[in-house]
């Protein structure tokens, strides 16, 4: 298992798309969770102020750090699942990597185990970033350097993690029901950024089966997680409509039914 992992490591680190992906969630947390706002604390910019100089000191930058990934980095998250395993059916490698000896099982949680660690290095390199910005915040405002403890940063990678995984997890699963990469990255955005928006925004405030289905939904659960630890308005994008302990249970269920789903899949349907 752990040669099987070593190579499915090796694989991905030299595909060019995950490190563009990994360089897209950190360009995108430092521009909309520091550089904008920033320049609207200062009046460099112009228009209402989303966050406050607070939020931008160190004593904030694990909320700044995990506050996208229910929603903008989730999706890369979940395109980064997807290139894992369906990248398989487009090179047509499946039959190359099985005639190897690893089993079908065995292969899948290789994959799925390069996915977590894959989304633990996305989570930390996102701290890592917002954690050098807001110290650049705290010097040019003059502001002294006060960290979170460390049982908030633990708790914060921990949810982040989570989050971001439950996702990977769904684009593992989509990779394998579609058998490719560009269906199920389609479908898996289109879900995350348009649907999700239309239930909340539309259907939710008229309906309220709506209102009620979203508390089992994926997204606003990703969302109430994130928000009930970084407070205020929640991350952007999606509505928190459940408490942080209810979050935690679905997303965990979403995690092990997207893995479990994807893995008995793969070893009942025949390889093309």
């Amino acid at each position: 298992m752990s040669r099987d992992i070593r190579a499915e490591i090796t694989k991905q680190v030299r595909r060019p798309a995950m490190w563009l992906l990994l360089g897209i969630a950190v360009l995108q947390t430092l521009t909309f969770a520091y550089v904008i706002p920033y320049a609207g604390y200062t009046g460099t910019a112009s228009g209402p102020v989303s966050r406050g100089l607070a939020a931008m000191l160190p004593g904030q930058f694990v909320s700044s750090a995990i506050g996208g990934l229910p929603l903008f980095a989730g999706a890369l998250a979940l395109i980064f699942g997807v290139l894992v395993v369906g990248s398989e059916y487009g090179w047509e490698t499946w039959k190359t990597v099985l005639s190897q000896r690893p089993s079908r099982i065995r292969a899948y949680s290789a994959k799925l185990t390069v996915v977590a660690a894959g989304v633990a290095v996305l989570v930390l390199v996102l701290m890592a970033f917002a954690a050098a910005a807001s110290v650049v915040v705290a010097g040019l405002a003059g502001q002294p350097l006060a960290w979170p403890s460390l049982v908030d940063i633990l708790t914060g990678f921990g949810a982040g993690w989570l989050v971001t995984m439950m996702w990977g997890a769904l684009g593992v699963l989509l990779g394998v029901v579609f058998r490719g990469v560009a269906l199920p990255i389609g479908l898996g955005l289109v879900w995350m950024l348009a649907v999700q928006n239309l239930l909340s925004a539309i259907a939710a405030p008229l309906l309220t089966w709506v209102n009620d289905l979203q508390k089992a939904l994926p997204g606003p659960n990703a969302g109430a997680l994130v928000a009930s630890l970084i407070g205020g308005a929640g991350p952007p994008g999606v509505e928190p409509v459940v408490g942080g302990t209810h979050a935690a249970v679905v997303i965990v269920a979403y995690l092990l039914a997207f893995s479990v789903l994807g893995g008995w899949l793969l070893q009942r349907r025949d390889i093309k």
